[in-house]
């Protein structure tokens, strides 16, 4: 082999460092180098797991680390990082990945471009299609106080305080300390009718993976959003697949193997009517140029036992029925609660042009900070408010969206934010430094309600809050410290409002008891009846600081409530008297009344 020739020009610089000089065995250490960008491509492949999609970032990432290994693989084989001769070399086997990174960086750039909200603005706002309609008409109307057996009284960390007492179930197999609850996939959905959370388990830690990984996750942990009870449910052949996984069992790897080319959203737990426990799987596209406006085109259900992978459409969920027949009804969270805030914020903030929406912010509207959930119809719906940008401090209206079906509803209304309805009702236990959980709206006789537990520092409800949406200053709460009820809650909330000529006519016998009954008929029509005569019996009850008096004539078996936060003359009232009453027509031992005529 000839000697290296090397001249120094006069200030010692070494020159001909430009000359192409391959190492020895130039064509094996080509090989190995392809041979290491293989494997390294493989193994990069299973840890990454990166679509191949080029609407996927990830792509670009991969393709981008596979380039560079086989650069540095080329520079250790033929010992450039050392030798400076071969630099040259080293530089010639670079053009191929330096053109693939080139062609892929201009891809992206393209792609931002393409995606970018200054340019795309309309398209963003077209993501979302949102009907106005009456909050009245169309939020179940909640006329009794059995309506409430199906609204969540706690939120998502209540629940999982009580999910985390529900892991000493484990102990009848001897698994107590060997799981913890993975609340990060957990959603509200609907289960025989009622509000429930499902929570998955997770491993301790890698040990007791290893210890438990041949007999999977035992089960999941249910917790009834009203009730309040919290059970494990044991799953027969246990749970193989879920994000605690590691290998081929990670569900996210599971999902990539067989769809590689998909771009994947949340991963929530969820279970049929049967209680048979599904991964639900967003499908996601992107619709706005290559990378912009996420939308969901569809969802694939891994069963959580055996691994099957079943691929749905949006508008197979949506109608409850897979072309191949499957029940898809029971389906709850198709769309994600962040990603439908995401694409809401869209359309109020770009509808009127990407200008408009940082410089004269006409009609410019936002979300509030935080959502909750409502069952309607046996779907579950996010709800949050909507504000002004311009006057951030109160809502203009609410927005209801269904997350099995994406049919968006804004509903107009003024009145305070969800923040401020926690301030008032925090305000009102100050002492005891209860805090609030986020908001749930409720419909009461027409009202828009926020509804909302009152939590200690340890997650524990201690009482429950209501303040209308209209007149924050109307908050209060379960009176009673010991024993809080709903019922108690909502007696007081409707004579906080009849105090303001706010009539509610909730029916407050149900299942309730007699103690806890307000006085509240719950009439349908709007035709009044009359009875009157002479009094021949009168009690009184006092509930949540107001008096209620009960009324009742010689042939009557019903007692009329009125109350003296609406009729103070009632408290003049005396067995003999003779007295006139209106009420709406109802079922029950005691309705609610108002004076029509006294003598």
């Amino acid at each position: 082999m000839r000697p290296i020739q090397v001249d120094f020009d006069a200030k010692g610089a070494m020159r001909g460092s430009g000359v192409y000089i391959p190492p020895e065995r130039k064509v094996l250490k080509i090989v190995i180098s392809v041979v290491v960008t293989i494997i390294a491509a493989g193994v990069l492949y299973y840890f990454m797991m990166p679509a191949m999609n080029p609407k996927d970032m990830q792509f670009y990432y991969y393709f981008g680390a596979v380039a560079l290994t086989y650069v540095v693989a080329t520079a250790l084989t033929s010992k450039a990082f050392f030798r400076p001769e071969y630099v040259p070399y080293l530089k010639k086997q670079s053009i191929v990945p330096a053109v693939i990174v080139g062609i892929l960086l201009v891809i992206a750039l393209i792609g931002f471009i393409s995606s970018a909200a200054l340019f795309r603005s309309r398209s963003y706002a077209k993501l979302m299609t949102v009907e106005e309609q009456d909050f009245s008409d169309s939020v179940t109307d909640i006329k009794n106080i059995t309506d409430f057996n199906g609204v969540p009284l706690i939120d998502r960390q209540a629940a999982e305080v009580l999910a985390g007492k529900s892991l000493g179930d484990l102990a009848s197999m001897g698994l107590e300390s060997q799981f913890t609850v993975a609340n990060s996939y957990s959603t509200q959905i609907n289960y025989h009718g009622a509000p429930y959370r499902v929570f998955p388990l997770g491993y301790g830690n890698i040990f007791k993976w290893l210890n438990n990984v041949r007999d999977g996750i035992p089960g999941y942990i249910t917790v009834n959003m009203n009730t309040q009870v919290a059970e494990f449910v044991k799953v027969e052949g246990g749970m193989k697949y879920s994000p605690a996984e590691h290998f081929n069992r990670l569900l996210k790897r599971h999902l990539r193997f067989n769809y590689p080319t998909y771009i994947f959203g949340t991963e929530t737990l969820e279970i049929d009517e049967n209680g048979t426990p599904y991964w639900v799987c967003e499908h996601i596209d992107k619709k706005v140029g290559l990378f912009g406006g996420n939308e969901v085109v569809g969802t694939v259900l891994v069963d959580a036992v055996t691994g099957e992978c079943r691929y749905f459409t949006t508008e197979e969920c949506a109608a409850g029925t897979g072309n191949d027949g499957t029940a898809l009804g029971w389906l709850d969270g198709i769309y994600d609660a962040d990603l439908l805030t995401q694409q809401y914020n869209y359309l109020g903030k770009y509808s009127n042009g990407f200008f408009n929406a940082y410089i004269f912010q006409s009609e410019v509207r936002s979300t509030t900070a935080g959502y909750s959930y409502l069952a309607m119809n046996d779907d579950v719906y996010m709800y949050t408010g909507v504000t002004s940008v311009t006057t951030d401090d109160s809502i203009i209206g609410f927005l209801l969206v269904n997350q099995r079906t994406k049919e968006a509803s804004f509903y107009a209304q003024s009145g305070t934010t969800e923040a401020g309805a926690q301030g008032s009702a925090e305000g009102i236990v100050s002492d005891k430094k209860w805090k609030a959980t986020f908001p749930l709206l409720i419909n009461l006789d027409g009202e828009a309600t926020y509804f909302m537990a009152l939590k200690d520092s340890s997650n524990i409800i201690k009482s429950y809050a209501m303040v209308n949406v209209a007149q924050v200053g109307d908050a209060v709460r379960s009176p009673g410290d010991d024993d809080p009820s709903v019922a108690s809650c909502l007696s007081a909330y409707i004579s906080k409002l009849a105090a303001r000529d706010v009539i509610l006519n909730i029916n407050m016998t149900g299942k309730v008891a007699a103690d806890e009954i307000s006085g509240d008929d719950g009439g349908e029509t709007a035709e009044l009846q009359h009875v009157g005569g002479e009094i021949t019996d009168i009690r009184s009850s006092v509930i949540s600081g107001t008096t209620y008096y009960y009324v009742t004539f010689s042939d009557s078996d019903v007692y009329y409530a009125l109350s003296a936060a609406v009729y103070p003359e009632a408290a003049l009232l005396d067995v003999g008297d003779t007295v006139e009453l209106s009420y709406a027509e109802s079922e029950g031992a005691i309705v609610s009344a108002d004076i029509a005529e006294q003598s």
